[in-house]
C-alpha cells in the first residue's frame, strides 16, 4: 500500500472539464493530442506512472487557471490504436493540492502538490454507516427513468458502498463544478450526501426547493 512519502512533489496534470477521478476507482481515457501522448509516455517512465486530473477553473485574466484539489491516478492499463492514439485506464490513488506550476518547455502542464490531508485515500476501502441503500435506489430508480437511462441493477445492487457511490459520482452527468463538489467532499458520507442533493435537483429540474433525501 502506498504512502504519502512514496508518492512524488510534481506530477503531470492533466485539465479535462467533467472528468472525474477518486480514489480507487477507475476512469477511462482517450489520449490523441501530441502533448498529451508526450504526457503519457513521460509518466510510464516513472515507478509510479502518475498523472493528475483537475478540472479547468476559468477567472478573469486567467483562463488558464485550474481548481486546487485534483485527484492523481495511476496508468494500471494502456493499449495503443493503429493510427497511434492510445487508449488508457487510470486507477486513482490520491487527491492533492496543487502548489505552484513548473514553468519550462514541456509541453503539457506539470504542478508541485501536497498531499497532505489526504490520508485517507491511501488507505482501505470507505464504509458508509449511514447509507439507507433501499431509499437511495430508489432515488436512483426515478432519475435513470427521468433521464431516461439504462442500467444493469444487478451489478448496482450487488456493488460495495464505495464502489456504487464513487461510480455514480465519475459517470452520472453533473456541471463541471458539481464534480468538483463530488471530488472536495471529505469522506464517502459526505459525498453520498452531495450526490443525493445532485439527483434531487436534477429530478426537480432545478426549481423550487423541497425535502432531501439524507
Amino acid at each position: 500500500m502506498l504512502k504519502t512519502a512514496d508518492l512524488p512533489d510534481t506530477i503531470a496534470v492533466f485539465p479535462l472539464p467533467g472528468a472525474l477521478l477518486l480514489p480507487r476507482s477507475r476512469l477511462p481515457l482517450h489520449i490523441f493530442e501530441p502533448r498529451y501522448l508526450q504526457m503519457l509516455e513521460d509518466a510510464l517512465k516513472t515507478p509510479q506512472r502518475l498523472i493528475g486530473m483537475v478540472q479547468p477553473n476559468p477567472l478573469p485574466g486567467s483562463e488558464a487557471a485550474v481548481h486546487s484539489i485534483g485527484c492523481a491516478g495511476r496508468v494500471t492499463q494502456f493499449s495503443e490504436t493503429e493510427d497511434g492514439r492510445y487508449m488508457i485506464t487510470l486507477t486513482g490513488v490520491s487527491r492533492f493540492r496543487t502548489r505552484r506550476e513548473n514553468d519550462g518547455f514541456c509541453p503539457y502542464r506539470r504542478f508541485e502538490i501536497d498531499w497532505d490531508g489526504f490520508d485517507r485515500d491511501l488507505g482501505p476501502t470507505e464504509a458508509d454507516d449511514g447509507f439507507d441503500r433501499g431509499r437511495f435506489l430508489d432515488l436512483l430508480d426515478r432519475y435513470f427513468s427521468a433521464q431516461q437511462l439504462a442500467t444493469d441493477w444487478d451489478t448496482i445492487k450487488e456493488a460495495d458502498d464505495e464502489l456504487l457511490i464513487n461510480s455514480l459520482s465519475m459517470l452520472l452527468n453533473f456541471a463541471p463544478e458539481e464534480k468538483q463538489a463530488l471530488l472536495e467532499a471529505p469522506s464517502l458520507e459526505t459525498r453520498r450526501e452531495t450526490l443525493v442533493t445532485l439527483i434531487e435537483y436534477a429530478l426537480r429540474g432545478g426549481g423550487e426547493h423541497e425535502e432531501l433525501l439524507q
